[in-house]
């Protein structure tokens, strides 16, 4: 059974994958194909595999970044990290409590998820 992780492990894995976007996104000397940004500022780390973990990146046009953990071998992480997003916007969104730039506390929001995921 995969380990439990609270909030602040979540903050954690987030603020550290979104340091390294950021870096590879400005070391990197080329533009990548498909880039839509003429400065290269979507380009980025997408994928990191390791230790029996893989972390999937979905960033949007407006730069939120939503990091998946699977286990290696896991099919469709683009569907459903598509689909996570397209229940953001559904749910969290629209919720008069959620702030941008916070942790997503929205239970519509996160029953979705782990329907989607199950």
């Amino acid at each position: 059974s995969a380990p439990t992780i609270n909030t602040n492990d979540w903050l954690r894995i987030g603020s550290t994958f979104h340091s390294l976007h950021a870096i590879a996104a400005e070391a990197s000397p080329v533009k990548l194909p498909g880039n839509k940004n003429s400065a290269g500022a979507d380009d980025g780390i997408e994928e990191i595999e390791g230790g029996g973990v893989i972390l999937k990146c979905l960033q949007t046009r407006t730069g939120i970044k939503f990091v998946l953990t699977a286990e290696p071998g896991t099919a469709n992480l683009d569907s459903a990290l598509r689909e996570i997003y397209v229940l953001y916007a559904e749910f969290a969104l629209k919720d008069p409590f959620y702030e941008l730039e916070m942790p997503i506390r929205c239970e519509l929001f996160t029953s979705a998820v782990d329907g989607l995921i199950e």
